[in-house]
């Protein structure tokens, strides 16, 4: 048969397809074409293309992790991006700020364009970006003034659009020690002058997680969402603060960024029973997070399913909304004629014991392991998972 009559290179078939743009959660075959999705539906006649079954698998838009460190080598916090890309069966992987404006030209031809992935990036209000993170050392980047040249932020903003999705800063603690707020009002101007949204990361206070939320603008995100005390989204009261309800309500965005510091139970299950679910699951995974306990992003999204989030929940928190959130449409979604971008999982029941970061332990009864992974129609690499092998209990069929 020549390849003129085989209307599709490669047919998935018998899949649970989650794809929340388009409202697609059930058993379908997928088609591609030529790096395309090329038809969606319950049963697809293969006519001499490639057939893989994935029955008892999810297929869903190739994941994205919207906060990752992956200046690899040049930054000292970063990972290697094909590692971890590999590992948690991503195709899209932003990164939160490692570079600034006074390095990011290194980052984007010795890194991005080396790297078969996609790679996104928030520019660093921070001239040099986040110099000075490792084991045990922690300067940070954004204490003064002079280091937030906003000029400099928007000029590099402007001439790298195709890879720059939006404006990077970390406010709290030592990171900006007295400067405060003040670090968040030059990012936000930056921001506002090339039109992009704010990517803010809260640490321990002050300034106050109020106070940040409160300047946030619709599309922005507020990093770190379930950060444990100091500094949580929770009131005394044991509820969600106002401050985080009213940006919600405007439209600012919650993404969870596991990391080192940012994911306690007490608060994840407290702003839960709130009503209080994460917009955007990421993992923030850097040289200290991808040892655990957040590791990557398939791992915090085992983590949140056994928080009682839904399997459909968790896939498009990783996949459509963070595509939106970074204005790229034609990522995070299967529709026909978007980007052959899928990543093929397998939930297995487990007793994995996941722990927070200040070492609160919870029993969890699943994980999600990857299966197989298609960037542009093109398989890549998937690579084991040795800290959780050995906790895989049996394949869930049910959904």
């Amino acid at each position: 048969m020549s390849s003129a009559v085989t209307p599709y290179d490669l047919v998935l078939k018998g899949g649970r397809v989650i794809d929340e743009r388009n409202g697609v959660d059930g058993i379908f075959d997928v088609a591609i074409k030529a790096g395309k999705i090329a038809a969606v539906a319950p049963s697809i006649d293969a006519a001499g293309a490639k057939v893989r079954d994935v029955s008892g698998a999810i297929v869903a838009p190739g994941l994205i992790d919207i906060h990752t460190h992956v200046y690899h080598k040049a930054t000292s916090l970063s990972v290697d991006p094909g590692f971890i890309a590999r590992r948690s069966a991503c195709t899209t992987l932003v990164d939160a700020g490692s570079a600034g404006a006074g390095n990011y030209d290194g980052f984007r031809d010795y890194v991005m364009i080396q790297s078969p992935y996609r790679i996104f990036a928030y520019l660093n209000i921070s001239f040099p970006g986040i110099f000075g993170f490792d084991k045990d050392v922690s300067i940070g980047e954004a204490t003064a003034r002079a280091m937030l040249p906003v000029h400099r932020c928007v000029e590099k903003i402007e001439a790298n659009r195709d890879r720059i999705i939006g404006v990077k800063v970390r406010i709290g603690g030592i990171v900006t020690g007295d400067f405060g707020l003040g670090a968040l009002e030059l990012a936000l101007e930056a921001a506002n002058a090339v039109d992009l949204p704010l990517m803010t990361h809260i640490g321990h206070p002050p300034p106050s997680y109020s106070d940040v939320v409160d300047m946030l603008r619709p599309g922005d995100i507020l990093t770190h969402c379930y950060r444990p005390e100091p500094n949580s989204a929770i009131g005394p009261d044991g509820r969600v603060l106002d401050a985080v309800w009213q940006a919600r309500e405007r439209g600012v965005l919650f993404d969870i960024a596991h990391g080192m510091g940012a994911f306690g139970y007490d608060t994840a299950e407290a702003a839960l029973r709130d009503g209080f679910k994460p917009d955007l699951i990421s993992s923030d995974v850097h040289v200290i997070a991808v040892e655990g306990p957040g590791y990557d992003m398939l791992h915090t999204m085992s983590k949140l399913l056994n928080c009682g989030l839904t399997v459909a929940e968790v896939i498009g928190m990783s996949t459509s909304r963070p595509a939106l959130a970074i204005q790229r449409p034609e990522l995070g979604q299967l529709g026909v004629g978007s980007p052959a971008d899928v990543t093929i999982l397998r939930q297995y029941a487990s007793d994995y014991v996941f722990t927070d970061v200040v070492g609160t332990q919870r029993a969890g009864s699943t994980l999600l392991q990857p299966v197989a992974v298609y960037l542009d129609g093109k398989e890549m690499e998937v690579s084991r998972r040795p800290f959780e092998e050995s906790f895989l209990k049996g394949h869930h069929h049910g959904h």
